[in-house]
């Protein structure tokens, strides 16, 4: 299923197995992730959020490119390089693990659709490919933002390794970003 199709069932609660689901979205606050493989080594993932806030102060807000800092607390430099019809971004994410901490940078094209949709298309960086996509419905007084990353990292890891890391860590990133994108707005 596409993210588009599982957005538009979740909104509109026209599929009767999606009700569950709904529920957990918009009373329980969970974080709802699909993780599938992409190419031999590379993984990727879809986790759908809610948001109470409108779209457009969502929007704002997540295309403020350099407070990506905030929302996830692995990427420690987001900036944005050139403005335009498609933006230029530079991002650095550093990860701590046991022995060693591992350090990417990315650059990237940025295209949004205003209002409803923000593309990341890598153009170099220390992944085999890199893509990721955003998107923003309305949903009753808030906002559902899904949000779709694949990669393939240089290093040959096995797919469900990455898989997992994908799993474990975009639910507890997409809690922070709401975290932060929720007492931005009370404080305004």
């Amino acid at each position: 299923m596409s993210a588009s199709y599982i957005s538009d069932s979740i909104i509109a609660g026209s599929d009767m197995a999606w009700n569950q689901d709904k529920q957990k979205l918009l009373v329980q606050g969970e974080i709802l992730v699909e993780t599938r493989s992409h190419k031999m080594w590379g993984g990727a993932v879809t986790a759908w959020m809610y948001l109470p806030m409108v779209r457009s102060q969502v929007w704002q807000q997540l295309t403020d490119y350099p407070r990506w800092v905030q929302y996830f607390p692995d990427i420690i430099k987001s900036e944005v390089l050139h403005k335009g019809d498609t933006k230029h971004l530079y991002q650095v994410a550093q990860k701590a693990f046991i022995f060693f901490t591992a350090q990417v940078e990315i650059y990237l094209n940025v295209i949004e659709v205003l209002g409803q949709q923000i593309q990341f298309r890598m153009v170099k960086g220390t992944f085999e490919d890199f893509n990721a996509n955003l998107e923003l419905k309305d949903c009753g007084n808030g906002t559902m933002l899904a949000y779709t990353v694949q990669a393939t990292p240089l290093i040959p890891i096995p797919s469900i390794f990455i898989q997992q890391a994908m799993n474990f860590e975009l639910p507890t990133n997409m809690r922070k970003m709401r975290q932060v994108l929720c007492k931005s707005q009370n404080n305004s």
